[in-house]
């Protein structure tokens, strides 16, 4: 695992809880997923509503719960994102839900996977506090995530899904700011 920016003397907690602060908003994804080897694209937009959970509140007591955690207060911050996406081309919507972050240390505990309904755990990093770094297994999937602030109005999102360690797929995603 790449070790934090020795640029600063935040700890990865603090840089966490700062990271999800500043995507709180709402925002549109536009974003392309291409499915290798093929090279096969799927074209999405969707609208994401970010919200910052302290600790203690009800969403990570009940992650805790779900990942049976002996202390339900553990989870130090995190982050709620609900979305509904459609195909950028027929309009169509093709999926709406939500999912629930906590911050443990180096550990970002998920309500559920971006191919399971199981809660998971992702390790993450910062490699400078405006890039979030994750990598998440299971089911002999490995899922490779960065998330970069480009000033207040954007982000970047690339995704990258390994099996048997072949890329299946990447995703790449623009986000605009909506408030």
């Amino acid at each position: 695992m790449t070790q934090l920016a020795q640029s600063t003397d935040l700890n990865a907690t603090d840089l966490a809880a700062n990271f999800f602060q500043q995507s709180t908003g709402i925002w549109r994804s536009e974003r392309r997923y291409y499915t290798l080897p093929e090279g096969k694209t799927q074209e999405m937009v969707s609208r994401l509503t970010v919200r910052f959970l302290i600790q203690g509140c009800a969403e990570l007591v009940k992650l805790a719960e779900k990942h049976n955690m002996e202390d339900l207060r553990a989870l130090r911050c995190g982050s709620e994102v609900t979305w509904e996406s459609h195909d950028s081309i027929s309009g169509h919507r093709q999926s709406r839900g939500s999912t629930v972050f906590g911050v443990l240390g180096q550990s970002l505990y998920r309500d559920r996977g971006f191919a399971t309904p199981k809660p998971v755990i992702a390790e993450y990093y910062l490699s400078d506090p405006n890039t979030l770094c994750l990598r998440t297994e299971y089911n002999d999937s490995v899922f490779e995530e960065e998330i970069k602030h480009i000033g207040q109005k954007y982000r970047t999102r690339q995704s990258i899904i390994s099996r048997a360690g072949e890329q299946q797929m990447i995703g790449q995603y623009l986000e605009k700011r909506l408030d």
